[in-house]
C-alpha cells in the first residue's frame, strides 16, 4: 500500500470516530483532505474518497448520508484487458479524473452520485438519490437519474417559509 492510500484509510477511521457532522468537516478542512472547504459545511459521510483534494465545497455546504464523490473512473482497467484480448498488448487508456465543485449554500441530499468533471452552483438543492452527471446552475434544485433542474432555489425558500408560517 502507498502512503497515500494508508493516509485515506487513516482519515477514514477518524472520521468514524467524529460524531457530529460539523466537526468531521471541520476536520477534513483542518487535514487539508478535500481541495477546500468553506465554512458552515456539514458532511455525515465518513468515507474519504479517492482524489478528495480534487473536491471542494464552498461556505454553508451540507452533505447528507451516503453522498459519493467520484472523482475519477476505472473505465480505463476494462477497455485495457479488452484490447490486450483482441491485439496481444495491453491498451493505453488512461485513468479519467476531474474535479468536483460546490458552491454557497447547496444542501445535496441522501444517496446522490456526484460524477467528476461537474459543477455545482451556489444556492443549490440537489434532491436524494440524484445522480449528478452535468453541471447545476445556480439558484436551482436539481432532482433525478440523470439530474435534471425541477425549480429555483428562491421558490423553494418561499415554500418552505410559508410551511413554517402555518
Amino acid at each position: 500500500m502507498n502512503k497515500e492510500t494508508l493516509k485515506r484509510i487513516w482519515y477514514t477511521f477518524r472520521l468514524y470516530t467524529i460524531t457530529s457532522s460539523g466537526k468531521r468537516a471541520d476536520f477534513l478542512k483542518k487535514h487539508g483532505v478535500f481541495g477546500s472547504i468553506g465554512e458552515n459545511c456539514t458532511i455525515v459521510e465518513r468515507k474519504v474518497p479517492l482524489h478528495s483534494e480534487m473536491i471542494s465545497l464552498g461556505n454553508n455546504v451540507h452533505v447528507a448520508s451516503k453522498v459519493l464523490f467520484i472523482t475519477h473512473d476505472a473505465i480505463h482497467l476494462c477497455l485495457n484487458n479488452y484490447e490486450k484480448s483482441i491485439t496481444g498488448k495491453r491498451g493505453s487508456f488512461k485513468e479519467q479524473v476531474g474535479r468536483i465543485s460546490v458552491g454557497d449554500n447547496v444542501f445535496i441530499g441522501s444517496n446522490c452520485s456526484i460524477l467528476y468533471n461537474v459543477k455545482i452552483g451556489n444556492n443549490v438543492i440537489v434532491g436524494a438519490g440524484t445522480l449528478v452527471n452535468k453541471d447545476i446552475p445556480d439558484n436551482s434544485v436539481a432532482v433525478g437519474v440523470p439530474v435534471r433542474v425541477i425549480g429555483s432555489f428562491d421558490d423553494f425558500v418561499k415554500k418552505r417559509r410559508e410551511i413554517n408560517i402555518s
